[in-house]
């Protein structure tokens, strides 16, 4: 079984599948609805044999559905048929829960959070994947993405976040009681020094947790 992975974000949508084969991509935005990112990936990965579909979305995934509309998106996700549409098996997971999947090293329980645009989350335990959405609880004066997403970054300057992103991981850190951080998101590697007890992530470990859907 051959599985494709999709990485369905709000300035690319990025494709792999499982072998030595480069990662492809084309740009996403706010026109991009499910139709034309169907449309899109097709096009893109016309010459590449596949069985499966995992797909990281950014947003509430319930009954392997999407709920939500995106903000960086455009509309028609919420309740979309992508098996039906492909016309192959589909598996849809939160990207930030993908991601974490990929960066789970086999054992314990595993914290991730992804620094992006907002805040990006999810557990690990024992290999079993729960999605959060811890971005929008209160923090301060506003939430947890006010200070440590991109908001946060441009608001308080690099130096500033970067505290509040050590305070969040202090905050997690006694709620969950994890064996293992990963700081994953485009913003995180703004960071000059990591928390004790993290480490950086790679967005490349959303594809490998794509294909671990499947296994």
């Amino acid at each position: 079984m051959k599985i494709l992975t999709l990485d369905v974000g709000g300035t690319n949508i990025k494709a792999k599948i499982e072998g030595p084969e480069d990662r492809r991509k084309f740009p996403s935005g706010t026109h991009i609805t499910p139709e034309i990112m169907v449309s899109g990936v097709q096009e893109m990965v016309s010459d590449w044999e596949f069985d499966v579909i995992s797909i990281g979305f950014p947003g509430i995934i319930k009954g392997g559905k999407i709920i939500n509309e995106p903000a960086n998106l455009g509309n028609g996700w919420a309740g979309f048929d992508f098996e039906k549409t492909f016309g192959k098996p589909v598996k849809l997971m939160n990207d930030a829960a993908m991601q974490a999947l990929g960066s789970y090293q086999g054992s314990g329980v595993l914290l991730f959070l992804g620094l992006g645009t907002g805040l990006g989350s999810a557990v690990v335990v024992d290999g079993t994947v729960l999605p959060m959405e811890l971005a929008h609880l209160s923090y301060r004066s506003g939430t947890f993405e006010d200070y440590v997403g991109f908001r946060g970054m441009e608001k308080y300057g690099k130096e500033e976040w970067q505290q509040h992103v050590f305070a969040v991981v202090e905050r997690f850190k006694a709620a969950f009681l994890p064996d293992d951080i990963v700081l994953g998101g485009g913003k995180s590697k703004y960071l000059t020094e990591v928390p004790q007890g993290c480490r950086l992530g790679n967005n490349k470990l959303a594809y490998e947790g794509g294909f671990r859907l499947w296994t």
